[in-house]
């Protein structure tokens, strides 16, 4: 595959994450070693699954970069939702880990050493984390990319987990009360079992296409601020997400009494027009409904022969409408 299909910025934010989640590993992991501590332990393993990610995240966003294909007619971005997914599978497995070793630590009962180097250590790493999750939660955003941007909220919700800690063995610390490490330890891994299921439900929801009600919201600010003589109401609206490309079909309801080549071409020009101010790539298809003579108050076409009462105002198409299922009807009657 060209570089050329990859966003530089995308490409860019992939790379540092990799070098930025290495670092960071060895240098919790060395804390860990100084300390000790089930506390950092925990947090070193953490970031073992935030560099198998990055990793990860890496070849996916190439991936899911590729245009669309023969033996993928909708494009390759879906991967983004299984990294995703794999993501919090590791992120869950990781805490499975924390709690086995804090449990063996509460019976060896090892002293602690070193705990204000490790602490500094830790929370270096955490200024670090919250800065790189942001970048990545912004990239991911402005690039619709569901792998940088589940990697930056995750980073960001590493950050508070390691305020806790660096708070938690504070208090280890001036206490000298030691099994609050192994406490602590535990909390984390509870924390990373929600935070690991929050990213494979997310994950399932996107490979099922489960609606994203932001982007219907879109879709309809688009119809309702794009009016074409002729183009009477839409509905059935559904949208299939492959990354950035987003399949949408929909029933659009058209003038009885247009032959099928008009219907062709109005509603081709309809789809051209929505697709100017869409932030996805991707592809409208309309299922055409006849307006059996329902809607006349609200169409202002022209020299209608069919007409049975005169247009009297545009109106704004609400989100339960586009998406419902039902027929044409009457929409005066409620």
């Amino acid at each position: 595959m060209s570089e050329s299909s990859l966003d530089p910025q995308v490409r860019s934010a992939s790379l540092i994450t990799i070098v930025v989640a290495t670092v960071l590993f060895l240098t919790k992991f060395v804390a860990y070693r100084m300390t000790h501590s089930q506390a950092l332990f925990s947090e070193a393993m953490e970031s073992i699954v935030n560099v198998l990610a990055a990793a990860i995240a890496f070849y996916v966003v190439y991936y899911a970069a590729k245009p669309a294909d023969k033996d993928h007619p909708y494009g390759h971005g879906k991967v983004e939702y299984l990294s995703a997914g794999l993501e919090g599978g590791l992120i869950a497995f990781a805490a499975f880990l924390i709690v086995i070793e804090a449990v063996q630590a509460f019976y060896k009962q090892e002293p602690l050493h070193s705990l204000e180097v490790g602490v500094g250590l830790l929370a270096a790493t955490g200024v670090v984390n919250v800065f790189m999750g942001l970048y990545l939660k912004r990239v991911g955003t402005q690039k619709h990319s569901a792998a940088l941007e589940a990697s930056g909220r995750h980073l960001i919700a590493d950050f508070w987990t390691t305020v806790g800690v660096v708070i938690g063995l504070g208090l280890v610390y001036v206490t000298e009360i030691y099994w609050l490490d192994i406490v602590i330890a535990i909390l984390i891994s509870m924390h990373l079992v929600k935070e690991g299921y929050e990213l494979v439900r997310k994950s399932i929801g996107g490979l099922l296409d489960e609606e994203q009600e932001s982007v219907i919201q879109k879709i309809r600010k688009l119809i309702n601020k794009n009016k074409q003589p002729g183009i009477i109401q839409v509905h059935h609206l559904r949208v299939m997400r492959s990354g950035r490309y987003h399949h949408i079909d929909a029933h659009v309801v058209v003038p009885e009494f247009w032959s099928v080549e008009e219907a062709h071409d109005n509603t081709n020009l309809y789809e051209r027009t929505l697709f100017k101010d869409y932030e996805f790539s991707g592809e409208i298809h309309f299922h055409i409904d006849p307006c059996r003579r329902l809607y006349c108050q609200y169409c202002d076409l022209k020299d209608c022969p069919v007409r049975k009462e005169p247009f009297q105002s545009y109106r704004e198409m609400s989100v339960d409408e586009i998406t419902a299922k039902d027929e044409p009807r009457d929409v005066t009657q409620k």
